[in-house]
């Protein structure tokens, strides 16, 4: 068959076409495998820049520094974070040694460092996957010293392929300065606590919640004679007493629950020794950030001296201080409550006794051998009541004994049968036997006595001893109904009973600056609201009341008034001051009473001010003196009334604790018709202001009265001419 592709010719050509087709067929398939090569380097590149983007953005928000370096210590990378704890720039850094990193860094001790030494290669890095060891640097950045260096901690590890195909070393930074000096800070903190628990000297303990000590100071341990060591697990409510565990347990499960976030107890602990103190327990609960209860401090202040204090200074009120025995304050209060007890009628008696002739003694030997007789007397009635009853000090030679038992009337005339033979003994009075005898006078409970209460059995006790003194003295008086006395005992019961019923008030006349005639202060002045009288003056009654014995009452009734008044006022400045005569002080009632009442409002002492009248004081002797010391020393000022009509003013004005003078007020009226007064006032103002003393005048009816003595020196007045003596609340 003859064609084209025929013979030889056809069999070459058909070679060369299937050659030429097998050629395009292979340059196809490798165009195709170029484009995917292509393709693949593109989509590897995409993935490269993901991969950059977000290892960028990784460390745009971490903490963390990263620094990659060749093992030849030449920069391949460095994120931002690690440029800007380093202090350098990232982009000039890439591709410089390390060695050549313009940084500072130095040791915690302040030594400089290579920074290829720590940042690059180490012999020893050389497996991959191996972390060198942290290690703590400063970096001072430019413009600061070594002192100022951040502390950045630093730490290298060895990548694999990191650099091509070599290994690599990725080195990272943490920036720590702050969370060192928040551990610094910690630490120091807790050394400060640590050093000013173990130091305080009062108990400290931190306690769990289980109200176990974990940790105690010396003061705690030394509070309760243990040690340290002791303590640490011991239950803080097993070092109290049995009784005062239960108000402790109430106390710490009140914390526990969020009822209160402190409580303050004072308690008994018993020592290791057996021996009871008494404390104050302070304990507040510190929680942990949720809320949830940590642990307790607890603070432990030893309070046995304040106690003891406390508590003899509630028996020095209630007490008399010379013998001991109770004052008229607690005798009232309980005979009072043995009163208003059911079945009193002949179960209870009072027994009224004074002394016969004590003036004598105290005027012949002095007020030490009285006070030595009234102690001896004192333990003679203690040992004839024999715990049958109370036995009270009124108030000079006059006590009082309420006896109690089941047969009142044979118990009383015993006691009584006792006092009288134990006074048959003479008292020794240093070298002297001194003899003593009493009057005694007797009120047993009955239907009509107990109606008047307290004071309507004291009045009838003291009218049974009336008859005994009036009777011959040194024998004993039983009260009956039918016994008559005179006016003045009659007026001494009435005055009694006015004590008792508050029928006596303090009225309150102004005292004035004279330079403005602004009120700064004023008098108290007693008055009598007598049911039947009306309102009577203290020159009606005062006499009797001092007769009859009551004057100390008196000045302790004033003194509570008065300080109640002041606490009213609204004005913190002015002063109230309070006549006291020497029949009031001595005993030293009267001065426990007004400071008593004084700590009690918590006024400022100088508010009160103490006045005497300076013919009162001429007898005056040391018991007087020393009272009058202890009140000036407790901020109370005292002033000399009706000064210059006494016979020694200078004297008492050198002896006596006296800050200033009132005027008489017989000087004041003859100014300014007399010139002997006017001189008088003058001298006498002259004289106190050279003393540095408070002046005041008293009397002043007009105005001319009060220019003389303002322009002559006396810088205080009252009188009529500011305004009379008026209740109270008048100037609140």
């Amino acid at each position: 068959m003859n064609g084209p592709f025929s013979g030889p010719w056809g069999v070459v050509s058909t070679v060369i076409a299937i050659v030429a087709i097998a050629a395009l067929i292979a340059v196809l398939i490798l165009l195709g495998k170029q484009r995917a090569q292509v393709r693949r380097a593109n989509e590897l590149l995409e993935l490269s820049r993901e991969l950059r983007h977000r290892y960028d953005a990784l460390q745009a928000v971490t903490k963390e520094g990263v620094l990659v370096q060749s093992l030849s210590g030449r920069v391949l990378d460095i994120s931002e974070r690690a440029a800007a704890i380093l202090g350098i720039d990232a982009a000039s850094a890439v591709g410089r040694s390390v060695a050549d990193l313009p940084v500072v860094l130095v040791n915690e001790m302040g030594l400089a460092m290579n920074p290829a030494a720590v940042l690059g290669h180490r012999s020893g890095v050389a497996r991959a996957g191996w972390t060198v060891d942290s290690e703590l640097v400063g970096v001072a950045l430019p413009g600061t010293d070594t002192t100022q260096a951040r502390m950045v901690q630093v730490a290298s590890q060895l990548v694999p392929a990191g650099d091509g195909d070599a290994a690599a070393v990725l080195t990272t930074l943490v920036d720590v300065t702050g969370r060192r000096e928040v551990e610094a800070a910690l630490s120091r903190s807790e050394m400060q606590f640590r050093v000013a628990m173990e130091n305080a000297p009062i108990g400290m303990a931190l306690v769990d919640v289980e109200w176990r000590i974990v940790e105690a100071n010396a003061a705690f341990a030394e509070l309760l004679g243990t040690s340290v060591g002791a303590l640490r697990g011991y239950r803080m409510e097993d070092l109290s007493t049995p009784e005062g565990r239960p108000a402790e347990r109430l106390e710490v499960d009140r914390l526990l629950g969020g009822g209160q976030h402190r409580f303050s107890l004072e308690k008994r602990y018993q020592r290791a020794d057996g021996h009871e103190v008494w404390v104050a327990l302070d304990a507040a609960l510190v929680r942990t950030p949720t809320g949830a209860p940590d642990h307790f401090v607890v603070q432990v202040r030893d309070s046995t001296e304040s106690r003891l204090q406390a508590e003899m200074l509630t028996h020095r009120a209630m007490h008399d201080p010379l013998t001991g025995l109770a004052n008229r304050t607690l005798l009232q209060e309980v005979l009072q409550a043995v009163l208003e007890q059911p079945g009193v009628v002949d179960r209870v008696a009072v027994l009224a006794c004074d002394l016969d002739g004590f003036k004598e003694i105290n005027d012949r030997y002095g007020h030490a051998a009285g006070d030595e007789v009234l102690v001896h007397v004192a333990g003679v009635l203690r040992a004839a009541t024999a715990r049958r009853g109370t036995v009270a000090r009124l108030g000079g030679d006059e006590f009082v004994v309420v006896v109690q038992d089941l047969d009142g009337p044979r118990a009383v005339f015993e006691v009584a049968s006792a006092i009288h033979a134990g006074l048959q003994e003479a008292v020794r009075v240093g070298r002297r036997r001194l003899n003593v005898a009493a009057s005694i006078g007797i009120a047993i409970a009955d239907p009509d006595s107990i109606e008047g209460g307290a004071p309507g059995l004291l009045a009838a006790a003291d009218a049974a001893l009336y008859r005994a003194k009036g009777s011959g003295r040194g024998r004993t008086e039983v009260y009956e109904s039918s016994m008559t006395m005179g006016s003045a005992s009659d007026l001494h019961r009435e005055l009694a009973a006015a004590i008792a019923e508050d029928q006596l008030v303090v009225h309150y006349q102004p005292i004035v600056d004279l330079s403005d005639a602004r009120v700064v202060g004023y008098e108290a002045l007693v008055r009598w609201e007598h049911p039947q009288r009306g309102l009577l003056l203290p020159a009606s009654f005062l006499s009797l009341i001092q007769e009859a014995g009551m004057s100390v009452a008196l000045g302790q009734l004033v003194a509570t008034r008065v300080v109640e008044f002041v606490a009213s006022i609204h004005d913190r400045t002015r002063w109230v001051s309070v006549n006291v005569s020497a029949d009031q002080l001595g005993d030293g009632e009267f001065a426990t009473t007004l400071l008593a009442e004084i700590s009690r409002h918590r006024l400022t002492a100088g508010r009160i001010v103490v006045e005497l009248t300076e013919s009162s004081l001429v007898a005056s002797g040391t018991r007087i003196r020393h009272e009058l010391t202890q009140l000036s020393a407790a901020g109370v000022p005292i002033l000399l009334d009706d000064f210059g009509t006494g016979v020694s003013p200078l004297s008492y004005l050198r002896d006596l604790p006296v800050a200033g003078v009132k005027l008489d007020m017989s000087f004041t009226s003859g100014i300014p018709e007399d010139p002997t007064a006017g001189k008088v006032a003058r001298a006498l103002g002259a004289l106190a202001r050279e003393l540095a003393m408070v002046t005041i005048a008293e009397g002043i009816e007009h105005e001319e009265q009060a220019e003389y003595l303002h322009r002559n020196g006396w810088r205080y007045g009252q009188g009529w001419l500011y305004g009379s003596a008026q209740p109270g609340d008048i100037s609140r």
